[in-house]
């Protein structure tokens, strides 16, 4: 059974940082690619980042320069550093993955930016 459980989320002021983790299991982590979602109400899940197998990390351009993904395969977590918070960021953020085909989801994780 796969499963993803996202941590970290939280209340930050604009200009500050949050680290958000997610740990998988029920998956062999170190071949599948990840990524991080958000979602605001009324509106579509935005893909933010996406971490490859080699550690190849791609970003929508909102988040460029600002966000980092990465990964530790040992630990089976994926991570997403987030500086220089906006208010705009404020969102659900989600892990996911593909595994034989079916989408995957942690549960979210609620980060809420103040101006």
């Amino acid at each position: 059974q796969v499963q993803l459980v996202e941590s970290g989320g939280g209340l930050v002021q604009a200009g500050g940082s949050l680290r958000l983790s997610c740990v998988a299991s029920g998956i062999i982590f170190s071949i599948k690619t990840m990524a991080w979602y958000r979602q605001t109400p009324g509106k579509q899940r935005e893909l933010v980042a996406t971490v490859l197998l080699d550690g190849t990390a791609n970003y929508v351009d909102t988040v460029k320069g600002r966000f980092t993904i990465s990964r530790d395969n040992a630990k089976n977590t994926v991570y997403l550093q987030m500086n220089t918070l906006k208010p705009e960021d404020t969102a659900v953020y989600y892990c996911y993955t593909k595994h034989r085909g079916f989408d995957y989801w942690g549960q979210g994780t609620q980060v809420t930016v103040s101006s």
